[in-house]
């Protein structure tokens, strides 16, 4: 007997979605944790993780595509799954940036790293993570009002960014662990303007 094929429908791409932005927010403070406490076991696991949202990606992006080539749509929904596949690589891409946070806690540099750099990348997980929420409730809620607040903490985010590249150039860590904190220093800073990008799509949807 052949297997039913999954109905396509607004509410498992609802669900999915949810899921990703899940996985992807798990994955960031996971990863962080990760680094700081140098726990290569977690660092693994959450690597491995990054294929389950790679898969989620692709089953959401065909699952979208698939919706607007074969069903009758109204002008809302139509704008509702492009907005979802402008979304998507948003997440996919924020999930890459949360699995090279974890590959640098293979590395074992947390205990190289000076207090003060230690302390910067807290805070800028801790951002991240509160511009991921509001992300998640920009899309879920259909709220238009919160890319302004995740603007706000996009520049706090930068501000924390220059302020672990002013720690690096200090000079007081090895050449290679300043190579791989300024990097660190980029994917944090680039996971918060995926949230941003976010927030905004949402808010361009929820305004027509």
């Amino acid at each position: 007997m052949e297997k039913e094929e999954r109905p396509l429908t607004f509410n498992t791409i609802e669900r999915e979605m949810t899921e990703l932005f899940a996985l992807v927010g798990d994955g960031f403070v996971g990863a962080t944790d990760a680094l700081l406490s140098g726990d290569q076991v977690a660092a693994r696991t959450l690597i491995e993780r990054d294929r389950l949202i790679d898969a989620l990606y692709r089953q959401l992006l065909g699952t979208a595509q698939t919706m607007l080539k074969e069903q009758r749509l109204s002008s809302e929904d139509i704008n509702y799954l492009i907005t979802v596949l402008r979304l998507i690589p948003e997440l996919e891409r924020s999930g890459d940036l949360a699995e090279h946070i974890a590959q640098r806690a293979l590395l074992g540099i947390s205990s190289e790293m000076t207090p003060r750099s230690r302390g910067i990348i807290q805070e800028m997980s801790d951002v991240g993570t509160q511009m991921w929420r509001l992300a998640t409730d920009a899309f879920c809620d259909k709220d238009n009002e919160l890319a302004s607040t995740l603007d706000s903490l996009d520049d706090e985010l930068d501000d924390l960014h220059l302020s672990l590249i002013a720690e690096i150039v200090t000079g007081t860590m090895s050449v290679a662990v300043i190579i791989e904190m300024a990097m660190l220093a980029r994917f944090y800073e680039r996971f918060g303007d995926h949230a941003v990008n976010i927030a905004r799509a949402c808010a361009q949807f929820a305004q027509r």
